[in-house]
């Protein structure tokens, strides 16, 4: 089975209050992206890829990774999944584990045990805590949202039988606002 990562990065960052775009500003020393990105190109899953839109992240996207653009990022979050889904089909991918570029703390080793997982949605779970990396098989796509600003969560939601949370390492932080940003650098 082929299974390949996709960080979605294409949000309008509107909570942030800073200056620029969050993704750019930055963490640790480097631009926050660059953590997720990464991350997941660090799991060694398969292809990488990361979703792009508001803001151009070209100049700040690690090697070995494919910039896919969602140009109806403004429509939601469904888009730029998607997106992530048509990148995976032109690849002929089985799988795919989704990431969002605003949680830096998601190590390599959560996504390596989230795209392990043989059942149709697994999600990570930290301390209890279900968030992304979400890995999706072929089987679930065609019944994945194609618009409005829900991802996978509306399908777990909808048929629990079909998800399994997968202990991880890491935190799951997710950097909104300038607040998040000072507390977690």
């Amino acid at each position: 089975m082929s299974t390949g990562a996709v960080v979605l990065a294409a949000g309008g960052a509107t909570r942030f209050g800073g200056e620029g775009h969050k993704l750019l500003a930055p963490f640790r020393g480097r631009p926050l992206v660059t953590w997720a990105l990464e991350h997941a190109r660090d799991a060694a899953l398969g292809p990488t890829a990361v979703v792009t839109g508001a803001v151009d992240l070209t100049s700040v996207v690690p090697p070995g990774i494919e910039v896919v653009e969602n140009p109806t990022w403004r429509d939601g979050q469904a888009g730029s999944l998607q997106a992530a889904l048509s990148w995976a089909k032109a690849r002929g991918l089985d799988a795919v584990v989704i990431g969002l570029g605003d949680q830096p703390l998601v190590p390599p080793e959560a996504w390596r045990a989230v795209a392990a997982s043989a059942s149709p949605i697994a999600v990570a779970a930290f301390d209890g805590r279900r968030c992304p990396p979400t890995r999706l098989a072929a089987s679930v796509w065609p019944v994945l949202p194609v618009d409005g600003d829900e991802g996978a969560r509306a399908v777990m939601t909808r048929h629990p039988e079909l998800v399994e949370a997968v202990a991880c390492p890491g935190h799951p932080v997710d950097i909104d606002t300038l607040e998040d940003l000072a507390r977690w650098s």
